[in-house]
């Protein structure tokens, strides 16, 4: 099975970015299941119905969100009614909404995903190791799940990777996402697990994670209150990871790096270098 997966998409120039990339992506990739990363969506700040929408009519299968997933606070009863958007599975008991779910690709097989929320220089939160471990014994990878995917949205890097060696061999693929810049370490670990540290973000990335550098210039070097931070408005990168599994077993036999447009060099499976 083909996965692919999306980062964090930052305001409009993300929004863009997708929706005219992840159908060209789909087709000429294989890709059978997709995922994205949209809790920046709205203005840098949540996800509205209306975007969600227009991300899966461009072919999403399952959107994630984050620490912004109650920004836009029309998304406290949508998530209800659209169960393909998924909230972190770490957060208060009695929040809208699910954490994980089991979904259909194309052809039929199952694909689970996860979305979880870190802690480290984050708000305190249920122990998002616990709640990963939860949904993998729920559904284990090869006999109810053809496919897994782990979101892990979080600050620090080290909890990112302690995260993909938590679920090392009963995951097809772990994936972080927040700092909005890719990580140069797609792999795949010891157990047959994907992994990136971070899939970067759909955004401008002549900006600061995706936001016009005035403001957060503002804030770090003269320690003004300069507003509201907006995202930047240029050309677009769309930043991801490609997996391909085993269909016999669901771990990841190739993990490549997904660039295209905008400023950062290029990187498809059919150009940049496979990790075997």
């Amino acid at each position: 099975m083909r996965l692919l997966f999306l980062g964090d998409i930052v305001g409009k120039a993300g929004r863009d970015a997708v929706i005219r990339e992840l159908p060209h992506l789909r087709r000429t990739l294989g890709i059978d299941f997709a995922i994205v990363n949209a809790e920046n969506a709205a203005h840098g700040f949540g996800l509205t119905a209306s975007i969600a929408n227009d991300v899966f009519d461009a072919g999403a299968d399952v959107i994630t969100t984050g620490n912004h997933v109650w920004d836009q606070r029309e998304l406290l009863t949508h998530i209800v009614r659209e169960p393909r958007i998924l909230r972190p599975a770490n957060l208060p008991p009695g929040a809208p909404g699910r954490g994980a779910g089991l979904f259909p690709a194309r052809d039929g097989r199952q694909v689970l995903v996860v979305h979880v929320l870190g802690r480290v220089f984050m708000e305190p939160l249920d122990c998002p190791f616990r709640a990963a471990e939860k949904e993998l014994d729920a559904c284990p990878l090869g006999t109810m799940a053809d496919a897994i995917l782990v979101d892990v949205h979080a600050e620090a890097t080290s909890e990112k990777m302690a995260m993909g060696h938590w679920c090392d061999g009963r995951a097809s693929a772990v994936v972080g996402t927040h700092s909005h810049v890719p990580t140069a370490d797609t792999q795949i670990l010891p157990r047959g697990t994907a992994f990136q540290t971070d899939a970067g973000a759909c955004a401008d990335y002549n900006s600061v994670i995706g936001f016009e550098p005035s403001i957060p210039l503002a804030k770090f070097v003269q320690k003004l209150p300069a507003g509201k931070m907006q995202p930047a408005e240029g050309p677009a990168t769309v930043c991801g990871l490609f997996v391909e599994t085993d269909d016999r077993t669901g771990l990841a036999r190739k993990a490549v790096a997904v660039r295209t447009g905008g400023r950062l060099a290029p990187s498809l499976p059919q150009f940049a270098e496979e990790v075997a």
